[in-house]
């Protein structure tokens, strides 16, 4: 996504549904549920009936050039042997609507992504939590505590985020 539509569709649709945090929330909700529908980017919802609940944007590794505070094309640099396309699943951001918090939708998606992972023969997902002695609205890239649920271990740091990773095979 280019830098002009990163503002007209979250930017100005943000300030739409009231601003903030939760006006930004909704709006990549929003703007993640049509992306996907369209094919524009990969990714999973969550529904309560009609209603988009839920977002987790997973991907191929190759994907991604940044994720949090550091660029995955060094990443990918660095580990290029083993990092080929369809050898590592990222999970870069999550996304749950306020009155579905605490639910347990942010671990039914990545159940979901991490069994699709596999099922497609990805060696390892790899997940990318920030570290923070407070927690900000603005976080998506998912809490540590999630991941270590799931298996997750720490592979590497780079600034105040966390690179976690997990073996699927």
């Amino acid at each position: 996504m280019s830098a002009e539509q990163i503002r007209s569709e979250f930017f100005c649709k943000s300030r739409k549904l009231g601003g903030g945090a939760e006006g930004w929330k909704q709006a990549l909700r929003e703007t993640a549920e049509r992306m996907v529908r369209r094919g524009e980017v990969k990714g999973y919802l969550a529904y309560d009936g009609a209603t988009s609940v839920g977002w987790c944007n997973a991907n191929d590794r190759q994907s991604y050039w940044r994720t949090g505070e550091f660029s995955l094309d060094d990443e990918i640099r660095d580990d290029r042997a083993s990092c080929k396309a369809g050898t590592v699943k990222s999970i870069v951001c999550f996304e749950i609507a306020p009155g579905w918090r605490g639910r347990g939708i942010a671990s039914a998606l990545l159940a979901r992504v991490l069994d699709d992972a596999r099922q497609d023969g990805y060696e390892r997902a790899e997940a990318y939590p920030v570290q923070r002695t407070e927690t900000s609205e603005l976080d998506f890239t998912g809490p540590m505590r999630l991941y270590e649920k799931f298996g997750f271990v720490p592979k590497a740091r780079r600034g105040k985020t966390l690179i976690m990773q997990k073996v699927l095979r």
